[in-house]
This record gives C-alpha cells, sequence and structure tokens, in this order.
C-alpha cells in the first residue's frame, strides 16, 4: 500500500469498500478523501475518520494516526475475504482478553479449526493453496493484533506476501488458529 511513497500518507479509511479489482482482480485502494500525509516514524493526532468495523482499536482512545492503522485495517480486510463475511467476531475474540465475547464465539476460539474459519462456499484447499491461506490467516491475525507496536509494517507485509511460504505442520484441515500465531499473540 503506502509502504513505497516518498511522502508516507496514511490512507484511514482501507475497507472493502474501497478496495476496487481491474480487470485482471488485481486490487487497488480507492477513496483518498480521508488521507494523511505522515512524516517517518511518526504520527498525527486526528479526529476518527474511517469506516466502522475496520478502524484501529487505539483510535478509540488516543486519537493517534499512523502507518499501523492501515496495516489493522487491511488485516480486517483480508479476513472478510477469506472468511466471505466480516470478521467481527473474531476481531471481538482477539481484542477481548477480559472483556464477555459475543455470543456467536466459539466457547474454545483458539482451537477453531481453519478450514471452519474460512468462507464455507470455497472448496478446502490443498497442496499449495492450502499453505498460501493458512499464511495469509496468520498475516493477518498478526495485523490484527490489538497493541500497534505488534503489528507488521507494510513493506513486512508486502514482503511476507511475496515471499515463498514454509511448508505446513500438520494437514490444513487440522489446523487451528493457535497452530498459525501461538500463544504470543494473545499474551
Amino acid at each position: 500500500m503506502h509502504h513505497e511513497c516518498s511522502t508516507p500518507i496514511i490512507h484511514r479509511d482501507i475497507s472493502s469498500n474501497n478496495v476496487l479489482l481491474d480487470l485482471e482482480y488485481e486490487a487497488h485502494v480507492s477513496d483518498f478523501g480521508t488521507v494523511r500525509i505522515l512524516k517517518p516514524d511518526s504520527s498525527v493526532r486526528s479526529l476518527v475518520a474511517g469506516t466502522f468495523g475496520y478502524i484501529a482499536p487505539e483510535l478509540a482512545y488516543t486519537m493517534e494516526v499512523n502507518e499501523k492503522c492501515d496495516v489493522y485495517s487491511f488485516g480486517v480486510v483480508t479476513m472478510e475475504v477469506l472468511m466471505g463475511r466480516h470478521p467481527s467476531d473474531l476481531i471481538s475474540a482477539l481484542l477481548s482478553q477480559l472483556a464477555p465475547l459475543p455470543s456467536s464465539t466459539p466457547p474454545n476460539w483458539r482451537q477453531m479449526l481453519i478450514k471452519d474459519l474460512i468462507d464455507q462456499r470455497l472448496l478446502v484447499p490443498t497442496g499449495e493453496a492450502a499453505v498460501h491461506v493458512a499464511s495469509t490467516v496468520r498475516l493477518a491475525l498478526v495485523c490484527l493484533q490489538a497493541n500497534p507496536q505488534y503489528r507488521p509494517t507494510m513493506r513486512q507485509v508486502s514482503q511476507a506476501l511475496t515471499s515463498e511460504w514454509p511448508p505446513l505442520p500438520k494437514p490444513f484441515s487440522m489446523i487451528t488458529l493457535e497452530d498459525l500465531v501461538g500463544q504470543d499473540l494473545w499474551g
């Protein structure tokens, strides 16, 4: 996204409505009405802008905008594409360590199988596709971390998406959320 800009920008409204596909199904970000220009390694205080459900949680209490806000939104959009719906229950589970979880959240959501998380209208991926799906879920979950310091930069996300993925530790149908990210994501 914005990691290659010579003057760094923060979009502040990365959502599924603002990602357009071209004729080759390549994604492009649109609607730059909420963009902020950022000095490297800094942040900007701002009014909350963006689409509810895609805004990074820290904006609610700090009003501080930095590139990690767009990383969080990228994670939401990625999970939405993989799940076929907005991942609101999953996000609530990830962000709520002590708060009660929505009733639709599985009781042991860390043990949720990835095959049950992804859009059920799709075939269960096999072979290299399974590796790509599992690795993409892992990357999206890391982007959704509550603490922005632990989220990757968009440069790291871009590099991860274009690098070779490691083989799966076990069959795709047996991989859980916790298998992908381990305990470190949830403290």
